[in-house]
């Protein structure tokens, strides 16, 4: 079944400021690097500018990884609540939600590298905001799953570990997915949507 209701993932913005374009040279360094590994030298090469020019837009390499992870959390909450919301039931909504959500890993994995696999070396009060944000992403399915038990749809005995597990999956998306594979984002959305719903729906 095809997701006509789901929203695509918002599009990369452009470099057209220095401070955009040194969030994206960020992403690229870190993804292929680590954050540890990365320099302020390495960024500011890639961005085309010189090191000094990093502090002026970003205080720590720690600051440029927090405002590219909370770019990156904030759009997908975003898009899961809006999916969530637009969604005419429960099994919709699901489908809409996690097949976005793995779409946007597949779509922008360099990005979801970062802002999934990096945020830990955040600084605790940077990190703990993430994780707040984190809290409501998993609230948007959580909540989901919990309406359709309650509608006889979905069979789930823990929802906190179901939900877990299926956005664990979409998010596992940008650890193999790159430029070279050949199968689409839109069809990996396609194809995980449909799979989370297989997983909780109640059997006859």
């Amino acid at each position: 079944m095809s997701l006509p209701t789901r929203r695509r993932p918002p599009p990369r913005p452009s470099g057209s400021t220095a401070s955009e374009r040194l969030k994206e040279a960020a992403i690229i360094e870190f993804s292929d690097r680590g954050f540890h590994a990365t320099t302020t030298r390495d960024i500011a090469a890639r961005a085309g500018l010189s090191p000094a020019g990093v502090y002026v837009h970003f205080p720590s390499k720690e600051d440029l990884l927090y405002a590219i992870t909370l770019d990156g959390h904030l759009a997908a909450l975003e898009m899961l609540q809006e999916a969530a919301t637009d969604a005419p039931s429960p099994v919709e909504a699901l489908r809409t939600t996690v097949g976005t959500f793995a779409q946007w890993h597949a779509e922008r994995f360099q990005d979801a590298r970062v802002v999934q696999y990096e945020f830990p070396h955040l600084g605790h009060e940077h990190r703990e905001h993430i994780l707040g944000i984190r809290k409501q992403i998993n609230a948007v399915v959580s909540d989901i799953l919990t309406l359709g038990v309650a509608e006889g749809l979905f069979d789930v005995d823990d929802i906190p570990a179901t939900t877990l597990a299926i956005l664990s999956m979409a998010v596992d998306v940008c650890r193999w997915y790159d430029s070279e594979i050949k199968r689409s984002p839109e069809s990996i959305g396609n194809d995980y949507g449909e799979l989370a719903v297989r997983l909780v729906s109640a059997r006859g």
